[in-house]
């Protein structure tokens, strides 16, 4: 009997995908292996759609690796809905773990946005439609001006950053390590229809 078990055992571990079988030993990856999976893009369930250059590589393959489960909702979502027909609103995905906001409003002069990092969640930003610009800088290269509010999960910042365009070319990822300024318009205060996903830190 005890054999038997062994073999159904090791024929479901097996049998388990290749993706979850990296998954599980993507922490034990060096940075060329990262590398190499990132690149790949499985991760992105078919999604056709580019991350952005800003994006730790290294930090990702640690979050996607630790909850799996939420990242493949979040590029299922973005994958079936029809982001150009989407309502604007805030969608649960999977209760607290991952929810979505879709917002179609004006983007700002530059001292009317702010620099902010979150704890307990993880920004993916898209810019579905109209431009504007992205600031990205590390917390450990920024200033508190407002502690972290556990409530809304935010610290804000004076900082230094980088500016890039936000447009439909590709989506951001922000981890608790990086600060960030959205909002900011290239000129024009011109409508952006955004989609913003928080997706539970590890």
């Amino acid at each position: 009997m005890k054999f038997f078990l062994f073999i159904v055992s090791t024929a479901f571990f097996i049998g388990m995908s290749t993706a979850d079988s990296q998954t599980i030993s993507s922490e034990k990856w060096s940075k060329r292996q990262i590398k190499k999976w990132y690149k790949k893009k499985e991760w992105l369930g078919g999604l056709q759609l580019n991350p952005h250059k800003t994006i730790d590589q290294q930090e990702f393959a640690r979050q996607y690796a630790a909850n799996t489960k939420y990242w493949n909702e979040a590029f299922s979502f973005l994958k079936t809905h029809d982001l150009a027909s989407i309502a604007k609103g805030k969608y649960v995905v999977d209760g607290d773990n991952v929810t979505v906001s879709v917002t179609y409003d004006s983007s700002k002069n530059f001292d009317k946005t702010s620099w902010e990092s979150h704890r307990k969640y993880i920004d993916l930003q898209y810019v579905i439609e109209g431009e504007e610009l992205m600031g990205v800088c590390p917390v450990g290269d920024a200033t508190v001006t407002n502690p972290y509010n556990e409530r809304k999960d935010v610290a804000n910042y004076s900082a230094t950053g980088k500016t890039y365009s936000a447009t439909s070319n590709a989506f951001f990822l922000f981890f608790p390590q990086d600060a960030h300024r959205p909002n900011i318009t290239p000129g024009g205060n011109k409508p952006v229809k955004k989609i913003v996903f928080k997706i539970r830190a590890a």
